[in-house]
């Protein structure tokens, strides 16, 4: 089999995989925090819920480029970690079970280790990938495969919604019942991962640099301001991304139902736009469009102060994914762009290690904040929303304007760039 073929045949298990893993996600990833409360976790446990793993996952990312490098394969990465990934939900669906006494703290340490074992996979994930696209091709195809991989997770979220809703009297029968699908579809991703075609890894002496020499050189470099950048936007959200489903579920008391609508629609609205987002990226560059969303994500929290009705906040969730679904594209986008093929898995490892030290301090402080600051209109976590908006726009406007484009790209106006993604003009 020649490598054009073995590529093809590469993306498509990579897509199988992707089916297994996006329905793996919507089984899980917004019904940890709700477990936690069902298990009686207070609002700063939710904190360290949310910044333990963010902190262990970034500070083992920095190792995986040396693994991959080690073993001179990022596939073998790639296999082991996943796999260790998919066998860490088994003690996870287990909590309840078998650590009545301490049952928070033990979810906790597993969540942890879960989000750390797949976290040290993806910098190799994001590389082997990287290599089968063409660099003017990415964002249309990312595009169109999140939007696919979009429409598995928002069915598995609603379905795992449904779950919990039917067992509202037993809640804890329906977590088991959505951890173990998750379990069982993390470890069917795994097998399709194995059949992925890897070609070969070139390694140069001269392509490798230090943690230190990344930061020594931040000023000049213009992927360190990036990394500065997003590390800066992930503090301020997650001042306050940890508590949007304790907000909903404790304090206006939204049934299982009602909070799963407000949850999808974020991911329903970026699967209509993802696709539209990438073509427009290829056209008019990541940065252009980064710079664009961040202002968006900047107003978001604020937004939540102003009213509460569920048809309201549903709107402002339209907002968040019209935002979030360019943000995320580009922003990985950028990094395949910005660094050559042979030092991708160690700037995505960075990247991905201080964006994640920073949404960990930034989840601590906010469940620090959450039980200090005063009421805003009847809630403490209305106030730390409105910290978090504040925050946001500054990073926006004063640290994002020193990122430069890496590759020539087309002009348009943010006036122009908002009506042809919303596709009032082509």
């Amino acid at each position: 089999m020649n490598k054009q073929n073995k590529v093809r045949k590469s993306l498509k298990v990579s897509f199988l995989d992707g089916i297994f893993a996006s329905a793996m996600v919507g089984l899980t990833i917004d019904y940890i925090t709700p477990y936690a409360l069902a298990l009686r976790a207070t609002t700063s446990q939710i904190g360290i819920l949310s910044a333990a793993p963010n902190l262990i996952s970034s500070l083992s990312q920095l190792k995986s480029a040396d693994l991959v490098e080690k073993l001179k394969s990022r596939k073998k990465v790639i296999n082991l970690f996943v796999f260790l990934h998919a066998l860490m939900g088994l003690p996870i669906i287990l909590v309840p079970y078998l650590f009545k006494t301490h049952a928070v703290l033990f979810l906790i340490i597993f969540v942890t280790l879960f989000t750390s074992l797949n976290a040290f996979a993806a910098p190799a994930w994001s590389s082997l990938m990287s290599d089968h696209i063409p660099i003017r091709s990415r964002g249309k195809y990312f595009g169109w495969r999140n939007k696919v991989l979009g429409i598995v997770t928002i069915v598995s979220s609603f379905a795992a919604g449904s779950i919990l809703f039917i067992f509202k009297n037993n809640i804890l029968r329906g977590f088991l019942i959505i951890f173990s699908l998750a379990a069982i579809c993390r470890f069917t991703s795994w097998y399709f991962l194995t059949q992925m075609y890897e070609p070969p890894l070139r390694l140069k002496r001269e392509s490798y640099f230090s943690v230190w020499d990344f930061v020594r050189r931040a000023r000049e470099s213009n992927f360190a301001k990036f990394v500065i950048f997003a590390a800066s936007l992930a503090f301020s959200v997650s001042l306050s991304s940890p508590f949007f489903s304790v907000f909903m579920l404790r304090d206006l008391k939204f049934n299982y139902l009602t909070y799963t609508s407000l949850i999808i629609t974020v991911s329903l609205t970026q699967i209509f736009l993802i696709d539209r987002w990438g073509r427009r990226a290829d056209k008019f560059g990541n940065i252009k469009i980064i710079k664009f969303s961040s202002l968006f994500i900047a107003g978001l929290p604020f937004c939540w102060i102003i009213n509460h009705n569920p048809f309201y906040l549903g709107f402002i969730q339209v907002l968040s994914g019209f935002a979030w679904a360019g943000y995320n594209l580009c922003a990985i986008n950028f990094i395949y762009d910005a660094v050559s093929a042979e030092k991708r898995t160690r700037c995505i490892a960075f990247f991905s290690s201080f964006v994640g030290i920073a949404t960990c301090l930034g989840a601590l402080a906010g469940g620090f904040l959450a039980n200090v600051l005063p009421h805003l209109f009847g809630y403490k976590l209305l106030s730390l929303f409105l910290i978090s908006s504040i925050l946001r726009f500054f990073v926006a406007a004063f640290l994002f304007p020193k990122v430069k484009e890496v590759r020539a790209t087309e002009r348009i106006s943010h006036k122009e760039l908002f009506y042809s993604v919303i596709g009032i003009k082509k």
